[in-house]
């Protein structure tokens, strides 16, 4: 794990963290200590911090008193992400795989950054529209492509929706999984599969319907992410 102040948050944070594009964020206090400050203009984005008082406690039987630190509420503290700083650079770890994903060209192409972070425990990869980046805490290509996925969706269909809509995620694991199979990469369909019908069953639909129902999205964003791939490596695909 990279040792860094946010490791430490607790999981929500560190999960609020992830989805804003990083792996080190810090307060103003945090980073003055350290060199980098952020850039004029930047952005925060806000943790919970606990807000606790000294208590002092007697006890009925003693009359003992000690004193005890109670949770009195939580208060909204602002961080920069470290990509969101200039000055002296920090000794950052070297995430990326040894090769770049199937179809990164299709991503940079698109003006969408992919970048590797830690993994905080809940969700392997995100895509945000709003900075146009995709983050990844894995090099299964699978993951990669779900987010491409999504990219490419927004493309034919406008704007996504926010939150995990049952329809998005359905277009994104399948196209994705139809691109493993593409690229002769170890397809995993049985995980697909389950994370078809998860999201297909909270919506109250069969699995297999679900896939009916957003067939044409799914050849639409296939046709977009392939025709826009080099021809190069579409004729070698062809080949094999």
């Amino acid at each position: 794990m990279i040792d860094v102040p946010c490791n430490k948050w607790s999981f929500n944070n560190r999960l609020l963290t992830f989805l804003s594009g990083t792996s080190d964020a810090r307060g103003i206090d945090q980073w003055r200590q350290v060199g980098p400050w952020p850039k004029r203009g930047s952005k925060a984005f806000y943790i919970l911090v606990p807000f606790t008082a000294k208590k002092v406690e007697t006890d009925e039987d003693t009359g003992l008193e000690t004193e005890k630190t109670a949770l009195i509420g939580f208060r909204a503290c602002p961080v920069f992400r470290y990509e969101d700083t200039d000055g002296k650079p920090l000794d950052v770890p070297q995430l990326e795989p040894p090769e770049p994903p199937p179809l990164l060209d299709i991503a940079l192409s698109w003006g969408i950054e992919v970048r590797y972070m830690p993994y905080v425990g809940s969700g392997y990869g995100f895509y945000s529209p709003g900075r146009r980046e995709i983050g990844l805490a894995t090099h299964d290509e699978a993951v990669f492509f779900h987010e491409l996925a999504h990219a490419a969706h927004e493309r034919v269909n406008g704007k996504l929706t926010p939150s995990q809509d049952w329809r998005q995620e359905v277009v994104a694991e399948l196209t994705a999984a139809t691109l493993m199979h593409l690229f002769g990469k170890r397809p995993n369909d049985g995980g697909a599969y389950r994370y078809i019908r998860s999201y297909a069953e909270k919506a109250g639909k069969d699995a297999h319907r679900a896939c009916l129902a957003v067939i044409a999205d799914v050849s639409k964003c296939l046709a977009l992410i392939l025709n826009a791939h080099t021809a190069p490596v579409i004729e070698t695909i062809a080949a094999d």
